[in-house]
């Protein structure tokens, strides 16, 4: 992923990737909603990631990822989903907690780190079947 982003378009990347999981496009106003922000905003981060060639962006028409924007988005919602499992089933924080935090950290965390975490889960599980209690 040699694509570098800023959070915030991070963020919006990875909205498009939540709302297009039916193989349907996002519109700029659903992106605006999930996000908490004016369509304004969206569309000038849309601009930016269609120039960054994530996605293609054509006025009035739904939103798609290009591969190389799934390829990233994917990347980054995988992050998240590994830092908000291990923050709830090994340190069994608050789900809703958990998935505001894996929202922070996925920006920062190294890719070592992840799969320390996913590593660390997948063997805690194995280890929780082969336990004869």
């Amino acid at each position: 992923m040699t694509e570098k982003l800023t959070f915030t378009m991070e963020n919006y990347l990875e909205a498009v990737y939540e709302l297009s999981l039916d193989h349907k496009g996002a519109r700029v106003t659903d992106i605006a909603d999930k996000l908490k922000v004016t369509k304004a905003s969206t569309n000038s981060a849309m601009c930016v990631l269609a120039e960054k060639g994530l996605i293609t962006n054509e006025k009035y028409q739904e939103i798609f990822l290009t591969p190389k924007g799934l390829a990233l988005a994917k990347f980054m919602a995988d992050k998240h989903h590994i830092i908000k499992e291990f923050f709830i089933q090994v340190l069994k924080v608050e789900p809703f907690i958990a998935d505001s935090d894996a929202c922070s950290i996925e920006h920062v965390i190294s890719p070592d780190a992840i799969h320390a975490m996913q590593y660390f889960m997948q063997h805690l599980s194995s280890d929780n079947c082969s336990d004869p209690q």
